[in-house]
């Protein structure tokens, strides 16, 4: 695990601190979540895998993370940067150490947004890629929310802290991303349960069809055609949900799967 460190803001009033994982392309849902969060007043500690993106289709994005934190800075919050293969069973502990260590405080909303994804069906699917996805999607995401409920304490009587898992309803020719992307669903669900007594909500967004660069132009207009507001999403749509549930105001949404997606067919 290596980081990136970059110049944290002067200091002022307490600002809480979110951990958002999968954030290593400034054109991704996880880096809107993370200007949004930075803007509405925290501080911000994310994950990125270099290597994910390398392998795929869209490439690396040299220098991503860096910019990103250097973005979020200059909006107030401070900064967190950590390179982490949520793979490993290791790497939550690891990053929890990391986030507060370099913030001086606890988490308080944990969003995840990491995604192993690479197409294949029932047929062509491989053990290694069956097992990949639900390491990444499924076993990461239960033990960084087991991490984060280890951690957080909150004051009697209050629901401060937050958990916000993104979704998806893929299946066909996805076999390996939908299934796990199911399994994280009932592990969130669960939490909004299991942690309550910490004064924690839980909740899955599915964002829908979002272009971050992974779509081809013959997808791109079926889909448009089959969403009534005629456009795509775009992370920022996802990042103001995910702000809403993280404040104050959304403490009274919990366990719930919410479709971001303006009504796409599904």
């Amino acid at each position: 695990m290596t980081t990136s460190e970059q110049p944290s803001p002067t200091p002022g009033p307490v600002r809480p601190i979110a951990l958002i994982t999968g954030v290593g392309r400034s054109i991704g849902i996880g880096a809107g979540i993370a200007r949004r969060l930075a803007a509405s007043g925290w501080d911000v500690a994310f994950t990125y895998w270099t290597p994910y993106d390398r392998r795929m289709d869209w490439g690396a994005e040299p220098g991503a993370a860096a910019a990103i934190a250097k973005e979020l800075a200059e909006a107030g919050a401070r900064t967190a940067a950590i390179e982490a293969d949520l793979s490993g069973p290791d790497a939550p502990t690891r990053i929890f150490d990391e986030a507060e260590q370099r913030l001086g405080g606890p988490v308080t909303a944990l969003v995840l947004s990491h995604a192993e994804s690479v197409d294949s069906g029932l047929l062509d699917t491989t053990v290694e890629a069956f097992d990949r996805h639900f390491a990444v999607n499924s076993r990461a995401s239960w033990l960084l929310i087991r991490e984060y409920g280890l951690r957080f304490r909150s004051a009697p009587g209050t629901a401060t802290g937050r958990i916000v898992a993104l979704t998806s309803d893929h299946t066909v020719d996805n076999l390996p991303y939908g299934a796990s992307k199911g399994a994280l669903d009932r592990i969130t669900l669960a939490a909004a349960h299991e942690l309550a007594h910490l004064g924690v909500t839980a909740n899955v967004v599915n964002p829908g069809p979002v272009d971050t660069g992974w779509m081809n132009d013959e997808l791109r207009e079926t889909l448009v055609r089959g969403t009534p507001l005629g456009r795509l999403g775009t992370p920022q749509d996802t990042a103001h949900l995910v702000e809403f549930l993280c404040s104050p105001e959304g403490q009274w949404i919990n366990g719930q799967l919410l479709k971001s997606n303006g009504g796409a067919a599904s």
